[in-house]
């Protein structure tokens, strides 16, 4: 059975920073693409960071220089660091796991940026 479990959310300030870390078990996680993506309230699903198998990166032009993503085969786990975080990076943000047809997801979790 695939769990992704992701954890770190919460709430901060403008200007402040969370980590991110998701938890993959059932897959075998280093050869997967993994992919961070958010939902704001009356907004679709968007990319934020992805990082495949050889640790390359990708990230939408809107987290650029603030986000980092990074992964750890030996522990399974993906990590995202927020940095310099503002109102409108406040989401659920979703971690993915995808190798060809195969894509999983898990329950997200709650970001909040407020003053």
């Amino acid at each position: 059975q695939v769990q992704l479990v992701e954890s770190g959310g919460g709430f901060v300030q403008p200007g402040g920073s969370l980590r991110l870390s998701c938890a993959a078990s059932g897959i075998m996680f280093r050869l997967y693409i993994v992919g961070w993506y958010r939902q704001a309230p009356g907004k679709q699903r968007e990319l934020v960071a992805t990082i495949t198998s050889g640790d390359s990166t990708n990230y939408a032009d809107s987290v650029k220089g603030r986000f980092t993503v990074a992964r750890d085969n030996a522990k399974n786990t993906v990590t995202l660091q927020m940095n310099s975080l503002k109102p409108e990076d406040t989401a659920i943000y979703y971690c993915n796991v995808a190798l060809g047809l195969k894509t999983y997801w898990g329950q997200g979790t709650q970001v909040t940026v407020s003053p």
